[in-house]
């Protein structure tokens, strides 16, 4: 898992080009986007589904985030959290604080604009890419906040549970969870013209490397020799004193 750091980066880096060098982004949009009726594959401010994949998605990642870091802060003081590693239930909170922040500010400095409020789609505003410039004489004066995508990152955020775990079947279970919610919230705002393709998958990709380089700060991997190479029977000490080696 901890070895996929550099494939990560390399993978966003790879993603986003493909992103900004074609236009997959608009093709995938027109089969969400209703040219007819000028609607969307789901109204913004429907209820039921803003309740389910926007408020009360967030309050859950919120509320998960609460827990871990209650689980952090008194893990020696209960008892049913003692197989799981403090410094992974840290490292799962410091990525739910951080990666979430630092898509917020990708998000204040990029200046693009949702599908949803593009000229293509209805809106009023001009289509460009996160490395394009604007027009030089139709340069809008409010800024976009369109990429990354902010909602989906608190889900993908979760990938960090994976750190919980100590064996793969848990790694998994982690995984999928963040997996699995990050992109049911990021498919939401795609669907309603909230974000394209590229703001989501950037995202997934950003709170993973994240998530790496918090295990990495916190001295979780590389591990260190000594755990990789745990002392023999010979070195243990015992009774007088440590064993001495055979002549």
């Amino acid at each position: 898992m901890d070895r996929t750091l550099i494939p990560a980066i390399a993978l966003l880096a790879l993603v986003f080009g493909v992103c900004e060098t074609t236009g997959i982004d608009l093709w995938l949009q027109d089969h969400f986007y209703n040219f007819a009726t000028h609607r969307w594959l789901v109204d913004s401010h429907a209820p039921i589904p803003r309740l389910v994949f926007y408020s009360g998605a967030k309050t859950l990642v919120r509320y998960i985030g609460y827990l871990l870091l209650a689980a952090a802060l008194f893990h020696k003081w209960i008892p049913f959290l003692k197989d799981i590693p403090r410094r992974g239930l840290w490292v799962a909170v410091l990525t739910l604080a951080t990666a979430p922040a630092l898509v917020g500010y990708g998000k204040r400095t990029t200046n693009t604009f949702t599908p949803g409020q593009i000229r293509r789609y209805g809106g009023d505003f001009p289509y460009v890419k996160v490395i394009e410039p604007y027009p030089e004489n139709d340069h809008p004066v409010k800024r976009g906040r369109a990429f990354p995508a902010g909602h989906a990152s608190g889900g993908f955020a979760l990938l960090a549970l994976a750190g919980l775990a100590t064996t793969r079947r848990g790694r998994i279970i982690g995984l999928a969870t963040g997996f699995t919610l990050g992109s049911v919230m990021g498919i939401y705002q795609m669907i309603r013209g909230a974000h394209y393709l590229v703001d989501t998958l950037v995202t997934a990709l950003f709170c993973w490397i994240v998530f790496l380089t918090w295990r990495r700060v916190l001295g979780i991997y590389p591990r260190k020799e000594a755990d990789l190479n745990p002392p023999s029977s010979e070195d243990l000490p015992c009774a007088g004193g440590f064993r001495s080696a055979s002549p």
